[in-house]
């Protein structure tokens, strides 16, 4: 008898074919990019097989976060994002325990943005929002989204925060930013986020960073110290940078490394570290095998892998037993 799935993978991505085909009509002229496509035979259908093949309960779905949905106009973004919405809240309703969602927000339109915020997590029963780490050069911390933060806060809301392109995404030309530049991008969402206070005046939001939190683990000990002498410090973090941080969620895709995840396990709080596999750009099976190697305590991986997440998100804890 095969065995009963229990890993719950918070960063698996979809590809509704309506969403993605508006997503490459409204591509700038012009613009040389690698653009994404939806994956050779994706389907929910398929998307259901590989969490069977992969020892997967559940898995939170998300948007590919480049090129995400604001080109510009505001009517298109709030189209695009409620489009990706209903899509995925369709998958839930026909795969009953197997999906959940971040939803599609359309910042960064903060107007639409709080609507569909009441839509998604209301009416769609989302599991939290989705938000790239930066729009327009402006990160999560920015002023500008502050409503939507204040909104999160008041909900209690999960925030999943997903790398975009870096503002200067030529910085080292031929190479690909996903390779080099998603993690640091993480890392200024993280430090827009905490510097500025936000994170310690709004401390009811949940926040989960992706690929083991960007480069935040080797680079926190270097943050701490060389803030300390900042203006304001103490009246923005009253409880300190380390504080804040390990509130934080951090998920584990592409993050099973030795090196990468000795440092995730040094730095965050053990209950804090969620299984991820970033589907299908990692498989799952590459996911679960590289954390098995790299996570020395059975207790520590089942953490990981299911119940962290369950805690998080207690429905799907029976989709697991």
């Amino acid at each position: 008898m095969p065995q009963q799935p229990t890993r719950i993978d918070v960063h698996h991505h979809s590809f509704p074919p309506k969403f993605m085909a508006e997503q490459l009509k409204l591509k700038p002229a012009g613009d040389t990019r690698r653009w994404p496509v939806s994956p050779q035979g994706w389907s929910p259908s398929s998307a259901v097989e590989e969490l069977d093949r992969s020892g997967i309960a559940t898995a939170i779905l998300q948007m590919v976060a480049d090129p995400g949905v604001w080109f510009g106009d505001v009517a298109a973004a709030r189209r695009l994002a409620r489009e990706w919405n209903e899509y995925t809240a369709q998958m839930m309703r026909d795969h009953p325990g197997r999906f959940g969602m971040f939803a599609c927000m359309p910042m960064p339109d903060i107007d639409g943005t709080l609507r569909e915020i009441e839509y998604a997590l209301d009416v769609l029963k989302a599991e939290g929002v989705q938000f790239m780490s930066h729009y327009e050069r402006r990160y999560p911390g920015d002023p500008l989204f502050r409503p939507v933060l204040e909104e999160l806060n008041r909900r209690k809301a999960v925030v999943m925060v997903h790398p975009f392109l870096p503002p200067s995404h030529d910085v080292l030309p031929g190479i690909l930013p996903r390779n080099v530049e998603f993690p640091f991008d993480t890392t200024r969402a993280i430090v827009s986020l905490v510097l500025n206070g936000t994170v310690s005046q709004l401390p009811d939001i949940r926040f989960i960073f992706c690929h083991g939190g960007g480069t935040i683990p080797m680079l926190s000990g270097r943050i701490e110290q060389l803030t300390r002498g900042e203006k304001d410090r103490s009246e923005r973090l009253p409880r300190g940078l380390e504080f804040e941080l390990k509130k934080f969620y951090y998920e584990t895709a592409n993050a099973f490394h030795p090196a990468t995840f000795a440092a995730l396990e040094t730095f965050a709080a053990g209950d804090h570290i969620l299984f991820g596999t970033d589907y299908p750009y990692v498989s799952a099976a590459t996911n679960a095998g590289g954390l098995a190697k790299a996570v020395r305590s059975p207790a520590l991986l089942s953490s990981i892998e299911s119940d962290n997440a369950a805690k998080l998100f207690p429905r799907f804890a029976a989709a697991r037993s």
